[in-house]
C-alpha cells in the first residue's frame, strides 16, 4: 500500500492522483472532512475534473449530522482497500490526517476503550466541558495527567478530550501509553509512506493563498448553509478549519443588529483565523509524521514543484522497495 502524506496545501491530491495514473491505483481518502457531504470548499474536496478519472473512495460519503471518526474510517478504508486488491488495483492512501493513517497502518484498536467507558463519566465530562471555561479546564486537566496527548489534540477538539480524560478515569493511566504500546505493533499492511513537505515560508504562503481561494469560491455561503442547521457544537463536520472559525463568526453577529462594515470586519477577521489556523494545523502535520518510522520525505522543492518529476521518483522508489 502506497500512503501520500503531509500538510494541507502541499499538493498530496494531484501527487497522488499522477501517482494512481502511473501505477494502475485507486485513491482511499485519509481526509477527515472530504467525508462529508456538502463541505466541499473549506475541505478542499478533490474535483471530477482534478479526479482525472482515477477511482477515490471515502470522499462524499455521509451527512454532516453524522460524527465521522477513526474507528469508522478504518472499517471502511479496508473495505475500500480490499476491492482495490481484489481488483488487482494498487491502493493508495492520501490525506493529512496521521491520527487516522496510523489508526489503519497498524491496525491500532479503538474500540475496546470505547467499550469499558462508563456514560456517567462521559455526561459529567460533558456537563463540564458546557459550562463556561468548561472546556478550557478539561483541556488543562488533561494536560496536567497527561501532556503527551495535549501535543496531539487540539484544545477545540472537546471529543478527544473527553475520550482521553474518560480513558485516565477508568484505566488509571495515560491514554497516550496506551496508543504508544498499539504503535508497537507490526504493520497491518506493507507500506510504502512518503511525505510530502515544502520550505516553511513557502508552504504557508500557498496556505494563505488558498484560503482567500476558497473565499472567492464561496467559503463563506458554504459554511453559513452548515450554520444555518443548527448542528450540535461537538459534530465533528462543524469543527473542521475554515468552517469553525466562521460559525463563530456567525455566532457573534447573530442577533446583535450590528453596521455592515462591523460585520465585514468580523468576517475579515475569521477569515484571517483560518489562515493561522491552518498554518499552526500544518505544522503540527509535519511533527505528527516525523514520529512516524520508515518514512520517505519528498521535499517539493527540490523537484521544482514539477508533479511529473515527483511521480517518477515516488514510482521509482516503490518499484525498488518491491525488488
Amino acid at each position: 500500500m502506497i500512503i501520500i502524506a503531509g500538510p494541507t496545501a502541499v499538493g498530496k491530491t494531484a501527487a497522488s492522483v499522477s501517482l494512481a495514473k502511473a501505477l494502475g491505483g485507486e485513491i482511499v481518502s485519509a481526509d477527515s472532512v472530504q467525508v462529508y457531504r456538502g463541505l466541499d470548499i473549506g475541505s478542499a474536496k478533490v474535483t471530477k475534473e482534478e479526479m482525472q478519472g482515477v477511482p477515490h473512495h471515502l470522499i462524499d460519503i455521509i451527512d454532516v449530522d453524522t460524527d465521522y471518526d477513526v474507528s469508522m474510517f478504518q472499517t471502511m478504508a479496508r473495505e475500500a482497500i480490499e476491492g482495490i486488491y481484489e481488483r488487482g488495483h494498487v491502493p493508495i492512501l492520501a490525506g493529512g490526517t496521521g491520527f487516522y493513517i496510523q489508526g489503519l497502518l497498524y491496525g491500532i484498536d479503538f474500540t475496546e476503550e470505547d467499550d469499558t467507558l462508563h456514560c456517567d463519566i462521559r455526561e459529567r465530562l460533558m456537563k463540564e466541558a458546557a459550562e463556561e471555561g468548561g472546556a478550557e479546564a478539561l483541556y488543562q486537566r488533561l494536560r496536567e495527567i497527561d501532556p503527551e496527548s495535549t501535543e496531539k489534540i487540539h484544545e477545540h477538539n472537546i471529543r478527544r478530550v473527553i475520550r482521553a480524560l474518560e480513558f485516565y478515569e477508568i484505566h488509571g493511566y495515560p491514554i497516550s501509553k496506551h496508543n504508544a504500546e498499539e504503535r508497537e505493533k507490526k504493520a497491518v499492511y506493507n507500506p510504502a509512506f512518503f511525505v510530502l513537505n515544502d520550505e516553511r515560508q513557502a508552504l504557508y504562503e500557498r496556505i494563505n493563498k488558498r484560503v482567500d481561494l476558497m473565499v472567492t469560491q464561496g467559503l463563506i455561503e458554504e459554511a453559513r448553509w452548515l450554520y444555518q442547521l443548527k448542528l450540535p457544537k461537538d459534530r465533528t463536520s462543524v469543527k473542521g478549519i475554515g468552517y469553525r472559525e466562521l460559525l463563530e463568526a456567525f455566532e457573534l453577529m447573530e442577533g446583535t443588529g450590528l453596521a455592515a462594515s462591523e460585520n465585514r470586519a468580523i468576517i475579515e477577521r475569521a477569515v484571517e483565523k483560518i489562515k493561522q489556523d491552518s498554518r499552526n494545523y500544518a505544522k503540527r502535520q509535519i511533527t505528527w509524521f516525523k514520529r512516524e518510522q520508515d518514512v520517505n520525505w519528498v521535499n517539493i522543492q527540490e523537484f521544482d514543484y514539477k508533479k511529473d518529476r515527483i511521480t517518477e521518483w515516488i514510482t521509482e522508489k516503490c518499484l525498488s522497495l518491491l525488488a
